[in-house]
């Protein structure tokens, strides 16, 4: 039912903008389109009479899904087609971000590329039941589906994101000081020291989109991957290296000339990484800047 007396004023839709944007960004994993989704849901909220809205918070993110749900299913074919692996595109969460988002573990970069995995359905029901606690009434007709239908959609999703929600997490400092020093061992071409920081079973993937050299399948083994980073540092010969938050973890961001040419995210166990993350697609690296 559409809203019909007040109009959402400015200081409101900033309150509200970042659970706005964080529903989009949580469904889709682009900054991009999550920010086209939210000023799309600003234009419509602006235009709207909410004086018989109870809980105007939960409109907008219903909203924000509603929309982000109809680019998925329009996008479909060209997410599905998408050359190698897919990383999402960062969202800077430190003290340099430009745009606030609500921040937990459903908007980290582990848990996004999981729900890459989800259908639509599965991934707004997801969402707005699990981090914006929004009933299945509610959700069921933003999915054109039934109440009990909708709660089978997010318990399918809860089962699939498990493993990403169950494990134990490093602090950001023990994060931050493995990606720190694998930074330094690979640029001193220190093999050992690399294997060292590796769990012997870890897992490397990365992102190029089709637009930049990158593995195209994920790369297995703490000995492949510490030559494969060791191989790269001496090809791009990198001058500057810094320590961003993205998604809420540390993250190690690497310039060429002044622009950033990779972003490593990372895994940490038992202080080893278990995964190790490289985004080398241009086209989601221009939002965290340039040195």
């Amino acid at each position: 039912m559409e809203p019909t007396g007040t109009a959402l004023t400015e200081a409101d839709w900033a309150a509200h903008r970042p659970a706005v944007f964080g529903a989009a960004y949580r469904i889709l994993g682009s900054v991009a389109e999550a920010e086209d989704v939210a000023q799309e849901v600003w234009l419509r909220a602006a235009a709207a009479d909410l004086s018989e809205v109870r809980d105007v918070r939960a409109w907008l993110v219903t909203v924000s899904a509603r929309t982000a749900y109809n680019v998925l299913m329009s996008a479909r074919v060209r997410r599905e087609s998408y050359v190698g692996p897919w990383l999402p595109e960062p969202l800077l969460t430190g003290p340099d971000a430009a745009v606030r988002v609500l921040v937990d573990e459903s908007v980290s970069t582990a848990m996004l590329v999981v729900m890459r995995t989800l259908t639509p359905a599965e991934r707004v029901a997801l969402v707005l039941h699990d981090v914006f606690d929004l009933p299945f009434a509610r959700i069921a007709e933003v999915l054109g589906a039934t109440p009990a239908a909708s709660r089978k959609l997010a318990s399918r999703a809860r089962t699939r994101v498990a493993a990403v929600t169950e494990r134990p997490r490093a602090s950001k400092a023990e994060t931050r000081r493995v990606l720190e020093a694998f930074r330094a061992a690979a640029e001193a071409g220190d093999l050992a020291g690399l294997v060292a920081l590796l769990d012997p079973e870890a897992v490397y993937v990365a992102d190029g989109g089709g637009k930049a050299t990158a593995a195209r399948r994920p790369v297995r083994g703490a000995a492949i991957i510490a030559r494969l980073a060791i191989r790269q540092v001496e090809l791009r010969r990198p001058d500057a290296v810094r320590v961003v938050e993205v998604n809420g973890e540390p993250a190690l961001a690497t310039y060429s000339g002044g622009a950033l040419v990779w972003l490593d995210t990372v895994e940490v166990s038992g202080g080893r990484i278990t995964e190790f993350r490289r985004l080398v697609n241009p086209d989601k690296l221009p939002r965290i800047g340039h040195i």
